[in-house]
């Protein structure tokens, strides 16, 4: 069965809002912060039992899956008919998208890792020699921040992948193709 681009922009739609969802329910539980306990010239933070971390993690998975299928959908061979790369990047929408996409892909991965990885250093780095410490908790709404960037990504894919269908039908049009062929008329294959 041949992937069509209504069903790899359903699949680019759902990584990416799982994505954002895991990324707003684990700032929600995110602790502000946590209890300091005073030992022999140290204090011990205990943290209330939270998904954060998990759930952090889990935004940046579907997060880069989202980006991974946005950029092969793109550039998949469509019905076993390809074009040249170069043909889609003469289209300025195009690559206009494109960029925003990859870079909104990038920050998103930043604002949800960031907080995550810091979330997980305070929660088993917990023993302070310092007897000021306020047990601090990851930054509040990085991960919030995070996840809406994650579903903009999402949306800028799904915008380049309208626009690279476009200049692929524009392309085989060009060529005197269109999606079913001229009578008689192979269709080439470049792969």
């Amino acid at each position: 069965m041949a992937v069509t681009t209504k069903q790899m922009s359903l699949i680019v739609a759902t990584l990416g809002s799982l994505s954002f969802i895991f990324g707003v329910i684990a700032e929600n539980k995110k602790p502000p912060f946590g209890t300091p306990i005073t030992g022999k010239g140290v204090v011990i933070c205990k943290y209330p039992s939270d998904p954060t971390v998990v759930l952090g993690y889990l935004s940046v998975v579907f997060l880069v899956a989202s980006t991974v299928a946005g950029y092969l959908s793109l550039f998949y061979p469509y019905k076993g008919k390809s074009i040249p790369q170069g043909a889609l990047f003469q289209s300025t929408s195009f690559l206009v998208f494109f960029n925003i996409a990859l870079g909104t892909a990038g920050l998103a991965g930043t604002l949800l890792l960031w907080p995550t990885i810091t979330e997980q250093l305070h929660l088993t780095h917990n023993v302070h020699h310092n007897l000021e410490t306020s047990c601090p908790t990851a930054k509040t709404g990085l991960l919030g921040g995070g996840a809406f960037v994650s579903l903009d990504s999402t949306l800028f894919w799904l915008v380049a992948l309208m626009l690279a269908d476009n200049a692929r039908e524009d392309y085989f049009s060009e060529q005197g193709l269109d999606n079913k062929g001229e009578s008689g008329q192979a269709i080439p294959n470049e792969y």
